[in-house]
């Protein structure tokens, strides 16, 4: 069976490297951070909320809040972590950043096999390997590794 790259270790990043490494697949996660830091981030946590500590609407009476609800039953790591970690906020859903990054980064090491801690910025390297790449950077992504996704998508830039 192949492996699974993962590049990102924000939200969607660490959610997918859980819910792949649940399926039985060996996951190699990719982090910059803590070795290269971008202007938003203070830590080298994963999933770091840099805005907002709110993940908005807590209820079940709008979409945000099924949606919430809907990653519960599916074992989200994000929305576990979160519960874990909220603090009062009227109806919304709003998390001790820290504790919460912090939480995501210990479950998240404790279900993938491997690590990267370095900037990907050769984005060829790994797709030669044969093994299956997901690219979960965020809107912080730039330089050649930026390019290269240009490239290989035929996009003409990041959308978040």
């Amino acid at each position: 069976m192949k492996r699974v790259h993962v590049i990102g270790a924000g939200l969607a990043g660490s959610e997918a490297a859980v819910q792949i490494s649940k399926c039985g697949v060996e996951v190699i996660l990719h982090e910059m951070r803590p070795k290269k830091l971008t202007p938003a981030h203070k830590t080298g946590n994963f999933a770091e909320l840099v805005c907002s500590n709110s993940f908005r609407a807590a209820g079940l009476t709008n979409a945000v809040g099924v949606l919430k609800e809907e990653m519960r039953r599916l074992g989200s790591v994000i929305m576990e972590s979160a519960d874990a970690t909220k603090i009062p906020a009227g109806g919304a859903l709003a998390v001790d950043r820290n504790k919460f990054s912090e939480l995501v980064t210990e479950k998240v090491k404790a279900a993938v096999a491997g690590f990267v801690e370095e900037e990907v910025t050769d984005l060829e390297e790994i797709l030669n390997s044969g093994d299956i790449v997901v690219i979960a950077t965020g809107p912080l992504t730039e330089g050649k590794f930026a390019e290269e996704v240009k490239k290989l998508t035929g996009g003409d830039g990041f959308y978040f």
